[in-house]
């Protein structure tokens, strides 16, 4: 039987190709689907200070919604910039087809530059009901969800935290105000998603009110043990 990759081969180069007619074969490997992690938790909950160090010792692509988002607004020829600016200042969710169309531009072109880099860390995402359904219907045998991780906070030590991260991140959504919105949304909108993954047995649970090391060592046992 003919693999998939022979036959888009035969397509592009035709079936008298000396590539093709030479015995052995020649085995071109098929693109691997990417493998990804949601990473979820509050605002300020640590989730990119540890998919930092998940990057430097295992090698995933590390993909934010909120940065690509935030890249996405910040570009002056986005068709979408105007429309995500007013969502995020208002500490709403950005509708799903645009994030889902930011992440899949990324893992495509990671995985295009080496089809070897498939594992990736989607964080912040998804955060609501909407995220999901879309994620499924458009990545749906696309991609497959290893897991969920979940960096579980308290809510003022969420706020206290991007307060002081406020102070020189430059971002507009690090005052109170914007942040008690995203905390009512990440409890409303995100933690039903959560919920909904632990029942299926994906969720891996860590106290992320602890220190950045503490936390980070319970990382380590999780991805250690998952491969």
């Amino acid at each position: 039987m003919v693999s998939l990759c022979h036959r888009r081969l035969l397509h592009v180069l035709g079936p008298s190709s000396p590539l093709l007619t030479c015995r052995p074969l020649l085995r071109v490997p098929c693109l691997m689907k990417p493998l990804v992690v949601f990473v979820l938790g509050g605002p300020g909950a640590g989730k990119g200070t540890q998919c930092g160090r998940i990057v430097e010792k295992y090698g995933y692509t590390h993909l934010s919604a909120g940065e690509l988002l935030r890249d996405e607004r910040n570009n002056p020829e986005s068709q979408y910039g105007e429309l995500i600016g007013k969502y995020i200042k208002e500490g709403k969710i950005v509708p799903v087809e645009i994030t889902i169309s930011l992440l899949k531009r990324e893992m495509d072109q990671t995985m295009a530059a080496n089809a070897q880099k498939n594992k990736f860390l989607i964080d912040g995402f998804p955060r609501n009901q909407d995220n999901l359904q879309g994620w499924n219907k458009t990545m749906d045998g696309k991609a497959d969800v290893s897991f969920v991780l979940f960096f579980d906070c308290n809510n003022e030590i969420c706020i206290e935290r991007c307060l002081e991260r406020g102070k020189s991140s430059g971002r507009s959504d690090d005052n109170r105000e914007s942040l008690e919105k995203r905390i009512q949304t990440y409890l409303q909108s995100t933690k039903p998603i959560i919920d909904l993954y632990e029942k299926m047995g994906k969720v891996k649970k860590i106290d992320a009110s602890r220190s950045v090391e503490e936390v980070f060592d319970e990382v380590v046992k999780i991805f250690d043990k998952e491969g």
